[in-house]
């Protein structure tokens, strides 16, 4: 069973140029049910709008691998007497990384209205040194429309209103190099990095060694994306989120990274020792690393209560939550892990009850 990078690249840059922010997810899960059905695999929806999809596979341990499509972005807070809109920040999105960036507001209409998101006081012309003495937070924060409006009624006469989603543009670019730079890569990349490996099991005609569950997420961003609606015989669950690079971290954009601990602790140190394992025996290229200032949708099951193994898994991506970055070579080997870790024996998982192959 082989990756098919082409393939890899191809639904991640599909999934990146598809809007999705937090709590506004429907066009992203849309096109991931669509190619579930199209690999031939089942699915159904929560009642939250997050996507199962039963892989099929027989016998324990039930394992459940979880990606989020839901993204960082913003919602109106209040229109502006000049018509520009102040913002409130969706999940973990820094005002400073947002200066300058293309934005679209998402009208309950359906309408897509372009703008730019600005400093109150942009022009240096006109403001001189307090363009760069300004505090870049949300509240000093504005969208600039690309429409005619000169004033609140103008603005609500478009369609906008107090409580629209602000998604922002990603300006998704793969390069001759490998690299891929977007916003966004968190959590996409890792999504496409399951659709891989799943494409890699369709192909080869083969099934998980045991039941397993894809799970697309739509509330990861802001804490609670993913303990709702997975099987409850679940005794695994496997996460796989953006790897955070940066100065004092081992992931790399070449790598996958095998999380041992992050802001919710540590994760379960059999499966942990498990996929580093299954890294060195096929030849993956794999780093594990800590991070102060992160927790994932395994970490939102266990603080649920969920009786299960959890850990953490992605593709290293540089600049998270702002202008980020990673290769290629990340997401095949990301994509060989989870390959891996579906096709691996029942005995060589360790735990009690699951019997011989």
């Amino acid at each position: 069973m082989s990756i098919d990078t082409g393939y890899t690249i191809d639904i991640l840059m599909r999934l990146l140029r598809t809007p999705s922010v937090t709590g506004d997810c429907e066009a992203a899960v849309r096109l991931c049910e669509e190619e579930f059905a199209r690999l031939g695999v089942p699915t159904r929806r929560t009642k939250k709008g997050s996507l199962i999809a039963e892989l099929g596979g027989e016998g324990g341990p039930v394992k459940v691998v979880s990606g989020h499509v839901d993204t960082l972005g913003a919602m109106v807070k209040e229109i502006l007497a000049d018509g520009r809109l102040r913002l409130t920040n969706i999940g973990g999105l820094p005002a400073p990384s947002c200066e300058g960036a293309y934005c679209w507001v998402l009208t309950a209409d359906g309408r897509r209205i372009p703008g730019t998101i600005l400093p109150k006081y942009a022009s240096t012309h006109v403001y001189g040194p307090e363009y760069g003495k300004l505090e870049r937070t949300w509240e000093n924060m504005v969208v600039r429309l690309d429409e005619r409006t000169e004033s609140a009624e103008a603005t609500r006469a478009l369609g906008v209103e107090v409580g629209d989603v602000v998604a922002l543009d990603p300006r998704a670019e793969h390069l001759p190099s490998g690299y891929i730079k977007s916003r966004f890569l968190d959590d996409k990349a890792a999504v496409a990095t399951m659709f891989a490996a799943l494409k890699a099991l369709a192909d080869s005609g083969r099934r998980p060694s045991s039941r397993a569950y894809f799970y697309i997420s739509t509330y990861e961003e802001v804490g609670h994306g993913c303990p709702a609606g997975t099987p409850e015989d679940a005794e695994e669950f496997l996460a796989v989120d953006m790897a955070a690079v940066g100065e004092g971290q081992r992931s790399s954009e070449h790598a996958v990274t095998i999380c041992a601990k992050d802001s919710s602790g540590p994760y379960d140190l059999a499966l942990l020792r498990r996929l580093v394992r299954l890294c060195q025996e096929r030849g993956i290229r794999h780093a594990v690393d800590i991070y102060p200032y992160y927790s994932s949708d395994a970490s939102a099951a266990l603080q649920a209560g969920r009786d299960v193994r959890a850990g953490l898994v992605g593709p290293g991506v540089d600049a998270s939550h702002t202008h980020e970055r990673t290769h290629v070579d990340a997401l095949a080997a990301t994509a060989e892990l989870l390959l891996a870790y579906l096709t691996e024996s029942r005995r060589a998982c360790g735990a009690p009850g699951f019997g011989e192959e």
